[in-house]
């Protein structure tokens, strides 16, 4: 549970003009936070600053990670560092074929000492959730966490129980095409906010990680570097960043851009365009800035939307990925221009 704050207001925000609108942290500790969280994770993830940055942006953003890659490359080891660097409650759910969609969200159990139904709480109630090679479970139980990563509430029969803040769901698949899994479905796909792969490391770095990883493992070393709390008001301080009108019209064009391509059969949802546009804050405020410019929603595009398209048969033939598609749209949309992007002081 998280404990009270007394707010703060942020330096050269909206709320020193506002005395109705309260911020409870400062940019300067979001942007500190986000460096320390980031150092954090590099002590045990060799070699990807990239992958573990962009891992900091979804958790900032307040979304929900999806790592796609073959096994052994450190996709449950990110997972678990993210989680390790915030000082808050974890658990992990192994997806296997026989997890019961229960097993995720709880169940009602007769007690026979009061005479009533008592609910046990069942892995998603956790800050960070790990979903461990979520797609070897059936489709069945993975439609239990969609309620969860919506809406940050669980319901059972007939009661709902909410999730404490912070709530994110850090998933790790194989490819579908390894034997034992199951495609999740698109409307699943369309609540993680970001997608990414680690990759294979470089001949220096898996050098290193032999070294490392010669005793004990690093995450035994792993200490917080925030609280779950503190990640909190972080969040509520990147959703009111400055996002100017042109920028906002920039990302709708963007993802409507997705919906008219002749080489997409299902291009963004109105989702994807929100889960853009707080991702961009996220970035911006992990940049030391208060403001989000056309660079962040270019720099997010692939990893936030290209997972929610689907290409059509002709693409599939060309060889062409939708990562390859939405970088062509990005070249293709006009960029308003950076001094539009500025908040007016």
């Amino acid at each position: 549970m998280t404990t009270a704050l007394t707010p703060t207001r942020a330096p050269g925000s909206e709320s020193e003009h506002d005395p109705d609108r309260v911020v409870e942290a400062t940019l300067d500790e979001v942007t500190e936070a986000a460096a320390a969280i980031a150092r954090s994770v590099s002590g045990v993830i060799e070699g990807k600053p990239d992958v573990i940055r962009l891992s900091t942006v979804v958790l900032l953003a307040g979304g929900h990670l999806l790592v796609e890659d073959v096994p052994g490359v450190g996709k449950t080891m990110l997972a678990k560092s993210l989680a390790r660097s915030v000082d808050c409650s974890m658990r992990r759910i192994q997806f296997t074929p026989d997890l019961m969609p229960s097993d995720v969200t709880g169940v009602s159990v007769f007690n026979q000492q009061t005479r009533d139904f008592e609910f046990r709480p069942g892995g998603i109630f956790a800050n960070v959730v790990l979903g461990d090679e979520i797609n070897r479970a059936s489709p069945k139980t993975q439609s239990a966490l969609l309620e969860a990563m919506e809406e940050s509430q669980v319901s059972v029969d007939g009661h709902t129980y909410p999730l404490s803040p912070p709530f994110m769901v850090i998933a790790t698949q194989n490819p579908v095409e390894m034997e034992g899994t199951y495609p999740l479905p698109e409307a699943q796909r369309d609540r993680f906010m970001v997608q990414t792969a680690i990759g294979y490391p470089s001949g220096s770095d898996e050098v290193a990680m032999i070294d490392t990883q010669a005793g004990e493992s690093s995450l035994a070393d792993q200490r917080p570097v925030t609280s779950a709390a503190d990640v909190a008001r972080y969040m509520r301080f990147v959703r009111h960043l400055h996002v100017a009108d042109t920028v906002k019209a920039y990302v709708v064009d963007l993802v409507a851009a997705t919906r008219r391509s002749p080489e997409l059969r299902l291009g963004a949802s109105p989702r994807a365009t929100i889960h853009l546009v707080r991702a961009a804050r996220a970035r911006a405020a992990v940049e030391g800035r208060d403001y989000v410019v056309p660079d962040d929603v270019q720099a997010l595009a692939v990893p936030v939307l290209a997972h929610r398209l689907l290409l059509t048969a002709e693409a599939q033939i060309g060889r062409r990925t939708a990562a390859e598609v939405i970088s062509d749209l990005v070249r293709m949309t006009p960029v308003p221009g950076p001094d539009m992007a500025r908040p007016s002081r």
